[in-house]
């Protein structure tokens, strides 16, 4: 019985299933995203999270902790320099599992694992998204229209001003009686 075992053994012995699960991890490091089955990619990915958090700090027992499940100089080399510059920042999941349908052979459920900061169609996509701009809500859109609406009827009333006042010089002119301005800034004689 196998109550309480988390593992997934994936139908293989443990040192076949580490094998397979350090050569997958250069994989993902080398190429960013492999495709594979769901159940080994979320083994793979129990497998992997770890190891990239040890990356993040670059010191000799780090390198020779990660060198151990890795066994692949180059891939160690990759984790370090460029994908640990990358995900420094991040706390966290650090690969994206996306479904692709069943395989042909065996109805067996596929996916494509990558690593989250090196898909460069998804950064562009939420780039793209994050410079579109709706307004959803009422309360943002009156501050805008009532400066706008105060900064136009600013306009008008200075130049109604300048209208009333040239009436007045020109009334003054053709007769020197007094001249009444009334609260509404009507001129009468």
């Amino acid at each position: 019985m196998r109550h309480g075992d988390k593992q997934n053994n994936l139908g293989r012995t443990a040192s076949h299933r580490d094998a397979m699960l350090g050569n997958m991890a250069c994989s993902l490091i080398k190429h960013k995203r492999i495709s594979t089955t769901v159940a080994k990619a979320k083994a793979l990915r129990k497998f992997v999270e770890p190891l990239i958090t040890k990356a993040k700090e670059d010191t000799t027992h780090s390198r020779r902790t990660v060198f151990s499940y890795l066994s692949d100089k180059d891939a160690v080399t990759v984790l370090f320099r460029e994908v640990a510059q990358k995900i420094g920042d991040r706390p966290g999941g650090y690969t994206r599992i996306l479904k692709t349908g069943t395989r042909l052979g065996d109805s067996a459920e596929m996916c494509i694992i990558e690593l989250v900061d090196f898909n460069e169609a998804m950064l562009s996509a939420k780039a793209e998204v994050k410079t579109k701009t709706t307004r959803r809500s009422r309360k943002a859109a009156p501050k805008a229209t009532d400066e706008a609406a105060a900064a136009t009827e600013k306009k008008p009333a200075l130049k109604t001003a300048k209208k009333k006042v040239e009436e007045a010089a020109k009334v003054e002119e053709e007769s020197p009686e007094a001249i009444i301005e009334t609260e509404e800034g009507e001129v009468k004689e």
